[in-house]
């Protein structure tokens, strides 16, 4: 007869509360590198030069968007590798990207009639330039900001500003809605205009960044039907990657 079989004895697993390295190191260096990107995060707001005020709501925006940036990473983490295809492998290399055929004699590019630049860079410095070099060849410039942009080789009575605002600032402006109007003023004019923005960050803060998106996409279009152009600055480091990869593709140029 055959002995009865005996039951094998379960896995051995750690007992509840026994400490694990492993899992408390990736944990402490996860955590870590949150706090780092976090502080960057800050001082990059700070460089820009945003009061105090505006820091404040950047921060809560961010703030809010937390547990759709940890669950997008979570599902990054548990997502199979993605096998390179042979095809990509195979085909040959991509010519190297060029310079615009505006692209000045310092590599800034100069807007033309019909074109969008979207600038990605911690301050505005090439947008201003792209501005700068631009502004000759239309008969007004629109200049969207939190302050007077400096543009020392545009006369001021060509450019006209609206300034951008958090909270009750006289004579500012917070609302997308607004703006338009103002904009397609200055665009359905002849000869359009040039229109320059290095506050989507303060504005998408008030009005929510799908609001914006929309707004950009309407901004360009316009600039397009009308003959005028158009060139934003963007800190990168403000946006995660979908809404960053949005906002590109609603520009003709990201150099």
């Amino acid at each position: 007869m055959n002995e009865p079989r005996r039951p094998t004895a379960p896995p051995e697993t750690p007992a509840p509360g026994v400490p694990d390295d492993e899992y408390a190191r990736a944990y402490s260096e996860g955590y870590g590198e949150g706090l780092r990107e976090a502080l960057r995060e800050i001082l990059q707001h700070a460089s820009r030069g945003h009061t105090a005020s505006e820091l404040r709501l950047l921060i809560e925006s961010r703030l809010a968007r937390v547990h759709e940036d940890v669950e997008l990473k979570r599902r990054n983490l548990l997502s199979p590798p993605r096998r390179p295809s042979w095809g990509a492998i195979l085909r040959p290399p991509a010519p190297a990207a060029v310079a615009p055929a505006s692209a000045g004699r310092s590599g800034v590019p100069s807007a033309g009639p019909g074109d969008s630049y979207l600038f990605r860079e911690e301050r505005p410095s090439r947008g201003l330039a792209c501005v700068e070099a631009a502004a000759g060849r239309f008969p007004r410039v629109v200049a969207i900001s939190l302050r007077p942009p400096s543009l020392p080789g545009v006369p001021p009575d060509h450019v006209t500003f609206l300034q951008v605002a958090t909270g009750d600032v006289p004579g500012a402006i917070s609302d997308p809605g607004r703006l338009a109007g103002a904009i397609r003023t200055a665009v359905e004019a002849p000869g359009g205009a040039l229109v320059y923005l290095d506050a989507f960050e303060t504005l998408a803060t008030e009005a929510g960044i799908e609001t914006m998106l929309k707004f950009v996409t309407w901004l360009t279009s316009e600039a397009t039907a009308t003959g005028s152009a158009v060139v934003v600055s963007v800190d990168p480091a403000t946006l995660d990657g979908t809404a960053l990869s949005r906002l590109q593709r609603a520009f003709q140029f990201v150099p």
